[in-house]
């Protein structure tokens, strides 16, 4: 344990070696070339100016420097130092390149400020000019470094620390250092780096089929279409995401865990797309029943609003986080993707798990967002596998008697077929 320790430590003297003057390099060259520049803007919110200055705010502004130090050297792992670091090292890079391609300036003049706090502005005057200003680097690596403390915090230091980063965020504003535009794209390219580097595992592609290529087509297709406004570019960047997971990366892209729980800045950045679905969720569902049971304790049901009644839930939704009403239930979610095949891997999961809920709990309620498709092919699957019927066919004619809005396209029972030849061989 002490040796790991030791390690992390000296890794992470590394890493700050290198980040250091990784930093002022990069930084420090963007701002001299875009003080050189004729064609720079600004973009300021006339509210903006109701801002006040504080000049004590410089105090838990300058202190990011100090946690980032600190953060690189606070890892549980190696492999969890490398990936703050990985994250850092693209903070800096898509800040400069945003830099780069939307130059703005500060517009507002800071007042004279003495004492200490002065003595802070003053430190922060001789490497920092008005411009680099979106997004916001500070706001950034508040996101990146800030979620790491949550991580590694628990009870009364988790809400210390989530109320101190606040607070960090709120003074590049209240120190007059950086315009609200910077704060809101400073914060969305702090969450896509948190998605791009995910907490836990690696990304692995997919190669898509017919069904998922034609999906990410449409989804890519109402991404460019809100990239023509700029205030649409949250849906925009959602689409985008959704078009990778059809695309390339599968249910993981929407980084929602067994427990049905979605990470932070996935949750945050697919908005948008989760808002939609729901909505198109609950038009479907309106004249569909809640919940149909099948066979022996098993009941195929919508993503839940009420309390379940069964004693275990298995969720197959990957746009939403686990549902209230089960929050009582045993459950286990495999997430993923809708209208199209489930991969191989998911679906002998999903039958793992639905069997050993079933025998542990007695009545099992498998959900999707309408209770229609991913279910239904779940428990088609199930069914196939406990031997209960012996033909796809028989499966879905099976589900369809018990709820005949089921919807099963000929690429999904094909897609079904190909499963059971390979799990029975």
């Amino acid at each position: 344990m002490i040796a790991a320790q030791r390690k992390i430590l000296l890794q992470g003297m590394g890493w700050l070696l290198l980040l250091g003057p990784f930093f002022f390099l990069t930084y420090g060259q963007v701002n001299l070339y875009t003080a050189g520049r004729s064609d720079v803007g600004s973009l300021v919110f006339d509210w903006e100016h109701a801002i006040p200055f504080i000049p004590l705010s410089i105090i838990p502004y300058w202190s990011l420097d100090l946690l980032y130090g600190l953060s690189l050297l606070c890892c549980r792992s190696l492999s969890e130092q490398r990936r703050l670091a990985c994250r850092l090292i693209l903070a800096s890079l898509l800040a400069c390149l945003g830099f780069l391609l939307y130059p703005l300036r500060f517009t507002f003049t800071r007042p004279q400020v003495e004492g200490a706090a002065g003595w802070l502005f003053s430190q922060l005057e001789q490497f920092d000019l008005p411009f680099n200003q979106s997004p916001s680097l500070h706001i950034i690596l508040c996101w990146i470094i800030g979620w790491h403390f949550y991580q590694r915090l628990s009870g009364i230091w988790q809400k210390l620390a989530a109320a101190w980063f606040l607070l960090i965020a709120v003074t590049v504003v209240t120190t007059w250092q950086h315009h609200v535009i910077d704060v809101i794209t400073g914060l969305a390219t702090g969450m896509l780096i948190s998605w791009l580097i995910p907490d836990q595992g690696r990304w692995r592609i997919r190669r898509p089929d017919a069904g998922r290529r034609k999906l990410a087509l449409r989804y890519f297709a109402g991404a460019l279409v809100m990239m023509t406004t700029p205030w649409l570019s949250w849906p925009a960047i959602s689409l985008l995401i959704v078009t990778l997971g059809y695309m390339a990366f599968g249910a993981p892209a929407m980084q929602k865990d067994a427990q049905g729980r979605i990470a932070p800045a996935a949750w945050w950045l697919l908005l948008p797309w989760r808002i939609a679905t729901h909505l198109s969720a609950r038009w479907f569902t309106r004249t569909v029943p809640a919940v149909t049971p099948v066979i022996d304790g098993v009941f195929i049901g919508s993503y839940p609003r009420r309390p379940v009644a069964q004693y275990a839930v298995l969720d197959l939704t990957c746009e939403f986080s686990r549902a209230a009403a089960s929050a009582q239930r045993h459950y286990y979610c495999v997430p993923m993707l809708d209208l199209v095949v489930p991969e191989d891997e998911q679906l002998t999961c999903a039958v793992h798990h639905l069997d050993r809920l079933r025998a542990t709990h007695g009545t099992v309620l498998v959900h999707c967002a309408l209770g229609l498709s991913r279910s239904a092919l779940v428990v088609a699957a199930w069914l196939l596998q406990t031997g209960r019927v012996q033909t796809v066919e028989e499966a879905i004619s099976l589900i369809r008697a018990c709820r005949p809005q089921t919807v099963i396209n000929p690429v999904q029972m094909e897609g079904l077929k190909q499963w059971r030849l390979k799990v029975t061989t």
